[in-house]
């Protein structure tokens, strides 16, 4: 997918998405259908030193609270009793990982803390949602099978007013 370099404008919509200022914005990994980012590509290495392995990381508010109600829903925990039965869904999640440490290595920062350490659980685990659906978003369709899922089952949250 297409990242764009964040603009001021970006980073001036993301501080009010976040309500603070964003930290070491690498790109816009995901635009709402509104026009304003929604989810960033964060490198893994932060300006301060601090090490951080959330490459993709949503912003957008009306995102995060969609995500935030269908995670009260109990979709992980049946997502996650999925990855020990079936072998198909159990593999296509060891590949988002593996996608996802990938697009992290390719800013070709050395980061040893984070070295194999993706986020919402992968592989062997689905803990966060809102990592989970920001790859999907990120990435593109297809890559992360729980997040593409979990963006299946959300409203429709860009409609109505702008993210910022």
């Amino acid at each position: 997918m297409a990242k764009d370099k964040p603009t001021q404008a970006d980073l001036d919509a993301i501080a009010s998405q976040l309500g603070r200022t964003p930290r070491d914005v690498h790109a816009i990994a995901y635009r709402c259908p509104c026009g304003k980012p929604a989810v960033v590509e964060t490198p893994p290495r932060l300006s301060d030193g601090t090490p951080f392995p959330t490459f993709y990381y949503a912003t957008c508010p009306k995102l995060t609270g969609a995500i935030s109600t269908l995670e009260t829903t109990g979709m992980m925990a049946e997502m996650e009793g999925r990855l020990s039965t079936d072998p198909e869904i159990a593999g296509q999640y060891q590949a988002a990982h593996e996608d996802y440490l990938a697009a992290r290595a390719a800013l070709g920062m050395d980061v040893p803390e984070v070295d194999g350490i993706t986020a919402g659980g992968m592989p062997t685990r689905v803990k966060c949602l809102h990592s989970l659906v920001a790859h999907s978003l990120g990435a593109g369709p297809g890559v992360n099978p729980f997040g593409d899922e979990a963006l299946a089952a959300l409203p429709k949250w860009w409609e109505g007013e702008p993210c910022a």
